[in-house]
């Protein structure tokens, strides 16, 4: 009776997580990434996104839902301060000449400065091969609000994009051997999409649909894909972990139909994560995790911008897209238990940031050109059943610059700057 009640308790702190989630998660986000979160759990936060092969709480399904049934039964909600810093530059005067397209010359900053990023998730050992759970986060985003008319549209006052996008996942966890593991989640994803000051190209004829390219609030679309991966104990000081993300097939945003590629179409792309941890002593685990994300795929993302804009209007589906190239990324960590009560983390991250210096005229809106990320955390026990952790990150600045390929040569160059701060608090129930 004592343990059928237990249960009631813990599925009505589901039930109210996950209605207070979808409601707060609502919020957005501006990614590190590209434009995916460099980490989700707090743990994988404060360890420079590392953490495929180590077993950690109910928020592990977002990297690898194999480990889940390592984890028990546990239930987590964190709430991320994140703090983008993003602006563009712009020297030389714009030609006036037929055929061109130059910008605003000056340093432009965007406006919105703090945004809250919530996560949750609960797991449930059903027996000791058997785990469920269901975990809630945002997968990424990216925001931009400068207070110029960049693209000449004389009728706003502001030019930007507001993407945000937010994973459910149910995860199935399974032990095929004492210490190895499958994991399947399928995703169900939801992103509202935002843009503003680019109904110049449609009034110039580069859209397909010159109504439906920019100025029509939010439009939000749904999807679906799935998540599958492994987790090993290989020796009792190794373990390692590999996930496998296919690509989230999104409805189209059809306010934005005469914008992106495939009329509207914005698919999350397919990613792939391998790591491993090695445990010299209990107390002591140190990460290392690759990560590969497929932005090229999506034609909405990875197009070119030239030739393309000459070649097909925007949302045909060929049209122009952000240019972005795939992105690897390197993670390293290092977690160490100091004590009953005290664990601390640290780490590091790099990648090579996804714009080429020929793609920079649409990336004013979208200016993901971060590459290094250094991070530090610490879980304080607070009894048997409850912990706190925090986290804090921090993304190098940085530059990169090149011409307005829109504009006679050599007239116009551009350049994108990023850094950010992140802090995120945790809490954590063993029920």
């Amino acid at each position: 009776m004592k343990k059928t009640g237990s249960r009631w308790v813990t599925g009505f702190m589901l039930l109210m997580v996950f209605v207070a989630g979808i409601g707060f998660v609502a919020g957005d986000a501006d990614a590190t990434n590209g434009y995916f979160a460099h980490g989700y759990s707090i743990e994988s936060k404060a360890m420079g996104g590392a953490g495929v092969a180590l077993p950690q709480g109910s928020l592990d399904a977002s990297v690898n839902p194999a480990l889940m049934v390592f984890v028990g039964n546990s239930a987590d909600i964190s709430l991320s301060l994140f703090n983008p810093n993003r602006e563009y530059s712009v020297t030389g005067n714009p030609s006036g000449f037929p055929g061109t397209f130059g910008f605003t010359p000056g340093t432009y900053e965007s406006d919105s400065k703090y945004f809250l990023v919530p996560a949750m998730g609960v797991n449930w050992s059903l027996n000791n091969k058997t785990s469920v759970g269901v975990s809630i986060f945002g997968n990424g985003g990216m925001n931009t609000d400068y207070n110029t008319n960049t693209y000449y549209d004389f009728s706003v006052s502001t030019t930007g994009i507001d993407l945000m996008q937010l994973f459910i996942v149910p995860t199935l966890s399974v032990k095929i051997a004492p210490r190895h593991s499958l994991g399947f989640s399928p995703i169900f994803a939801y992103q509202r999409f935002e843009q503003i000051g680019l109904q110049s190209l449609g009034d110039m004829g580069f859209s397909s649909d010159p109504n439906h390219i920019a100025n029509n609030d939010h439009e939000g679309s749904y999807g679906f894909g799935g998540r599958i991966g492994y987790y090993g104990e290989i020796m009792p000081y190794l373990s390692v972990g590999a996930s496998y993300q296919t690509k989230i097939w999104m409805t189209t945003l059809d306010e934005y139909a005469g914008l992106f590629a495939e009329q509207g179409g914005f698919n999350i792309p397919a990613n792939w994560t391998i790591g491993v941890a090695v445990k010299p002593t209990p107390a002591l685990a140190f990460l290392f995790d690759v990560q590969k994300i497929y932005y090229s795929d999506i034609k909405s993302i990875g197009n070119p911008m030239l030739p393309n804009l000459m070649t097909a209007q925007l949302g045909n589906d060929e049209g122009s897209g952000f240019g972005w190239d795939d992105m690897t990324v390197y993670k390293a960590g290092v977690q160490w238990k100091s004590s009953d009560a005290w664990t601390w983390r640290a780490g590091y991250s790099f990648a090579n940031q996804p714009i080429p210096n020929s793609e920079l005229p649409f990336n004013i809106l979208a200016p993901g050109v971060i590459e290094q990320h250094a991070t530090a955390g610490f879980t304080k026990a607070m009894s048997k059943t409850q912990n706190l952790s925090f986290s804090l990150m921090h993304a190098f600045s940085k530059t990169v610059s090149g011409p307005n390929t829109l504009e006679v040569p050599g007239l116009q160059a551009i350049k994108l700057k990023m850094s950010q701060w992140e802090a995120t608090l945790g809490y954590t129930w063993k029920f």
